[in-house]
């Protein structure tokens, strides 16, 4: 092609270029809003100052409760033990009654009687009824127990290697339907009353237990799985019902 032909075709392509860009660039002016780079920039700045909103810490409620109970009933968690620093643990109205902390906590049964009408302590007790004989001393603990008590009970380790007649018939007097059937280290929590019923449809007892190997391990060293619950009951303005 001749010299004098390819520049007037580089000519007409860049015109055409220049052309389209134009355009363009008036195309792209008329869609965009009249707003400066500035203001663009701070709006994106601000964006990221803006507070991340958080969820808030929920409050601490009795006993460890994640809600709190309803007005005018008790807060209360039963908490059996296991082996080592797995220790049983009794809390009511956000009082320690039974635990490490209170040094009141044995291998046994660990009982604590309370006064339904005004929600006071009245006696604990662990008794070790896995090498000692304290069948005896628990059964007059729990029967010396006043009219309109509750009596909570964990098992701390083991509860069942000593434990006697007596000591369950008096338990299964009290409403115990597994008392009867606890093993060796068996997991076990009770809540009883003496003297009135407790409001329907709460869980009164919980018994976890589990097979032991003929060759088991050695004492301390298998963790026994803890069983807990923790409910909201006792309508203590109207007092226990007869």
């Amino acid at each position: 092609m001749h010299p004098v032909a390819v520049g007037t075709l580089r000519s007409l392509l860049f015109l055409c270029a220049s052309v389209c860009a134009w355009y363009a660039g008036y195309l792209l002016a008329e869609f965009i809003p009249d707003t400066s780079l500035s203001s663009v920039a701070y709006r994106i700045q601000s964006i990221s100052k803006r507070p991340i909103l958080k969820a808030p810490v929920p409050q601490r409620q009795k006993c460890d409760h994640w809600a709190p109970c309803p007005p005018n009933t008790y807060a209360y968690r039963l908490l059996s033990g296991g082996v080592r620093d797995k220790y049983a643990k009794i809390c009511f109205e956000d009082e320690l009654l039974i635990g490490e902390k209170t040094g009141n906590v044995g291998r046994g049964i660990n009982v604590a009687i309370v006064n339904y009408t005004t929600g006071k302590v009245i006696a604990t007790q662990y008794f070790d009824t896995y090498e000692d004989d304290n069948s005896g001393a628990m059964t007059r603990f729990i029967r010396g127990a006043p009219v309109k008590s509750l009596l909570f009970m964990v098992t701390h380790n083991d509860g069942s290697a000593r434990l006697k007649e007596d000591a369950k018939k008096a338990i299964e007097e009290l409403g115990s339907k597994e008392i009867r059937t606890m093993r060796f280290r068996s997991s076990w929590v009770f809540l009883t009353a003496k003297g009135f019923e407790l409001p329907a449809g709460i869980q009164r007892e919980k018994m976890v237990s589990i097979v032991w190997a003929a060759t088991r391990k050695a004492a301390g060293q298998l963790q026994l799985s803890v069983s807990e619950y923790s409910l909201c009951t006792g309508c203590r303005g109207d007092g226990p019902s007869a």
